[in-house]
């Protein structure tokens, strides 16, 4: 153990010395929480919009004024015919057309249905569906509204159904809560794996390992010395992280943090043992860099659910996603954030990481020696 701590009191020395390497471990990840915190959201917010109003009456008025005071819509134009929001579209001067067709107000009072087209700019496909569901519930809920006076009174008929809707887990329906659990798990596979990759074949390059061959240091011993320094500066850039994460953004975190901090130990061991290996196949840090974001950082990123849903994805596509550990702590970190489940709902993917970490450095172990560890 003596040997052990003095390594570990090596590396961490080392990493003290190096101001670059402290804002690369420490400021980097609060940055980049804050730019992908702000920016990684699927929320509609000012999306710009087009009204043609053919029937210039006070209930046109006013829904072009109920999209006007929403947060998500900006109205960037009205005009009289539809064929006018055609070069609105074109130029990207907004992303939704509304055509409000002749006597939409006298279908309104009379009870009637009145119609209202629609036209989106499909190139960015998932904006505009979320663009159109947000404004259809908008002209719906304005119908609605006009016609429950008259429906009270028993002067107009209405018709279907008026559902009840609750939300769990997320009653704000904010991306925001979804997305930054993703991003804790995110920054702390590309802290951990670049810095331990990149560290070990760092001390390849200065010959320091070399020095390190002629110690009684086991191999065991030498690969723990190297390895505990990054997985504490992993849980301090957890704690920096998630300390943000709920005080800042104010993301609700519903469950255990000792399980949350528990199983963060167990991705640990995973992304570590995945720099390990990546160091015995590197012979200098800009390989190690290249291979661990090309090769594993990139793949996992996309084929973890992080940015497409995997139910979403090819049904070829969908077993590889398996292979992937940031799958099972995406899980893991949004279970216990927005949910607020334990241990018993969890296991099977704290079991597979657990098993994916193990295998991993088990790999990365045997393949090592004591001159490339």
């Amino acid at each position: 153990m003596r040997r052990i701590r003095i390594l570990i009191w090596k590396e961490l020395i080392e990493l003290r010395q190096d101001p670059r390497l402290f804002g690369i471990v420490i400021l980097a990840p609060i940055i980049q929480l804050f730019a992908l915190a702000y920016a990684a959201t699927t929320d509609v917010r000012n999306v710009p919009i087009v009204v043609a109003d053919a029937d210039r009456s006070a209930s046109s008025r006013a829904l072009i004024a109920r999209f006007d005071a929403s947060p998500s819509f900006t109205v960037s134009g009205v005009v009289s015919a539809a064929n006018d929001v055609d070069p609105f579209l074109e130029q990207s001067e907004a992303w939704l057309a509304i055509a409000i067709p002749p006597g939409y107000h006298q279908r309104l009072v009379s009870g009637q249905p009145a119609p209202v087209q629609l036209l989106a700019d499909g190139s960015d496909a998932n904006s505009a569906g979320v663009a159109l569901g947000y404004a259809t519930a908008l002209i719906g809920g304005y119908a609605q509204e006009l016609a429950a006076p008259r429906a009270a009174a028993g002067s107009v008929a209405v018709g279907g159904y008026e559902p009840r809707v609750r939300v769990w887990f997320n009653p704000r329906l904010e991306s925001r809560d979804f997305m930054i659990p993703g991003i804790v798990a995110l920054l702390l596979l590309v802290v951990t794996t670049n810095l331990s990759s990149m560290g070990i074949v760092r001390e390849k390059e200065v010959g320091t390992l070399e020095q390190l061959n002629v110690t009684p240091l086991t191999r065991s011993q030498l690969i723990v010395g190297k390895l505990v320094p990054y997985a504490l500066i992993g849980l301090v850039d957890v704690v920096l992280v998630l300390t943000i994460a709920v005080s800042w953004f104010e993301v609700p975190l519903r469950g255990s943090v000792w399980l949350l901090f528990g199983t963060t130990l167990i991705y640990l061991l995973t992304t570590l043992g995945l720099g390990l290996f990546v160091s015995t196949i590197s012979a200098t840090q800009q390989q190690a860099m290249m291979t661990t974001t090309f090769f594993f950082l990139m793949p996992m990123v996309l084929l973890s659910g992080f940015v497409f849903p995997i139910e979403n994805m090819p049904a070829a596509i969908q077993p590889i996603t398996y292979l992937i550990p940031l799958r099972y702590f995406l899980v893991i970190l949004r279970s216990i954030f927005l949910k607020g489940v334990g241990l018993e709902t969890l296991w099977p993917q704290i079991l597979a990481l657990a098993a994916w970490g193990v295998g991993i450095l088990s790999l990365a172990i045997m393949r090592s020696s004591k001159t490339s560890a």
